[in-house]
């Protein structure tokens, strides 16, 4: 097959998956609030080395906090014991999660080489929650699955959870990490550990 054919029909492949994207995210606001965010994650890798890492923290913290439920998901990530803990330890728990959050979106999206980020399809669960299947095109074609677990919270849509590879539930991974802290030092452990995560992820040491 000729180079130029074979240009032209990648940028058609190309055309039509961004036509099948927006269609979706028209269609369903859990697949629009991704694509929004996503939006906003490509701006911010496209202004990488000009904002450094702090400035990528400062633009894309607004934009998680809304589109991620933290405090959900700290309490699911600590899991029973979250009854037992003070309203004080539960907000230090939800602000130092937020924090490592925001900071690993700066620390690892600090660059752009021509990647799409592509919203694939929504599909319902049981429960009222939905999947929000994606996936993220890097530069040499190939592509990282990325879904998206997310739940209603009042009138908007917020994410639960995040399913690495497609399968991987970061929730999970952190339910693990969580008890394993908070069983060697309590809460207040926990919310160090988080803390220096996060510091060390926008320091870079």
């Amino acid at each position: 097959m000729p180079l130029r054919t074979v240009i032209k029909f990648s940028l058609a492949l190309g055309l039509a998956a961004l036509i099948q994207s927006h269609a979706l995210a028209a269609a369903d606001p859990a697949a629009s609030r991704i694509t929004v965010f996503y939006g906003t994650l490509l701006d911010t890798m496209k202004q990488a080395k000009q904002l450094g890492v702090k400035g990528r923290y400062d633009k894309l913290s607004p934009v998680l906090v809304k589109i991620y439920d933290l405090p959900s998901m700290s309490k699911l990530a600590v899991g029973p014991a979250w009854t037992s803990l003070s309203p004080q330890q539960q907000a230090g728990i939800i602000n130092a999660f937020t924090k490592m959050t925001v900071a690993t979106y700066a620390s690892r999206f600090d660059g752009f080489s021509g990647e799409q980020f592509q919203v694939l399809e929504t599909s319902d669960r049981p429960n009222g929650d939905k999947i929000v299947k994606t996936q993220i095109v890097k530069s040499d074609g190939g592509t990282v699955p990325l879904n998206y677990l997310m739940r209603k919270s009042g009138a908007d849509w917020k994410i639960v959870d995040i399913y690495l590879d497609g399968t991987i539930s970061e929730l999970a991974n952190r339910r693990a990490e969580f008890g394993a802290i908070l069983k060697s030092g309590g809460p207040d452990a926990l919310v160090v550990s988080l803390n220096k995560q996060g510091d060390k992820l926008l320091t870079g040491s």
